[in-house]
């Protein structure tokens, strides 16, 4: 569902979400980083974070799940931004090297587009990429409870229920806050913020 929602809005998304303003979030994440880290943004949208992060000097992987925005982002970034989703991707290195690709990831407003019964998996399947000691970032609308609205589909998260998410998955919880959206129009929406990190 929403899928459908980014392919049939994809234009209209990128324009609203391009410009955001995250320095305050980006401000939390980046000192946990080497300068030569690899980030696999998950759920990339229009490409804004993993623009942001290759100017940085950053090494980027992406990827998302609507054909439009793959074709925006990857537009947008001059990186090759795959089509995939969070169940099913799997990084395909160049060489074949045995170390875990990724050494933090990053999923802003992203994860919430997966059902919650099967939000559990999609931490799974992304943190079994993510290096020993890396840094996960996650962020959810907040609230304890499942909705539609206007086409899309939100797993909301508070702590507790964000604690569910990751059990048994290797992540922990580092750091969560809460924002209000930095989009003017919605500046009354909250969102749960989270660092994880992946335990030995």
């Amino acid at each position: 569902m929403s899928n459908d929602f980014y392919n049939e809005n994809g234009n209209h998304f990128f324009n609203d979400t391009v410009n955001a303003d995250l320095t305050a979030v980006y401000q939390q994440f980046l000192p946990l980083l080497t300068n030569d880290a690899h980030i696999l943004d998950a759920g990339c949208g229009s490409g804004r974070d993993s623009y942001f992060f290759l100017k940085q000097g950053f090494q980027v992987t992406a990827f998302d799940a609507s054909e439009v925005l793959v074709a925006k982002a990857s537009e947008y970034t001059g990186i090759n931004v795959t089509l995939n989703t969070f169940d099913n991707f799997q990084y395909q290195p160049d060489s074949q090297s045995l170390q875990l690709p990724f050494d933090a990831i990053w999923a802003c407003a992203s994860l919430l587009h997966v059902p919650s019964s099967k939000i559990s998996y999609s931490f799974i399947n992304l943190a079994a990429q993510l290096k020993v000691g890396g840094v996960f970032y996650c962020s959810f609308k907040y609230g304890d409870n499942d909705i539609s609205h206007n086409g899309r589909y939100f797993t909301n998260a508070n702590e507790e229920r964000l604690l569910g998410f990751i059990k048994n998955t290797g992540l922990v919880i580092n750091k969560t806050w809460i924002t209000a959206d930095v989009r003017p129009e919605r500046h009354d929406e909250k969102w749960l913020n989270a660092i994880l990190i992946k335990e030995p």
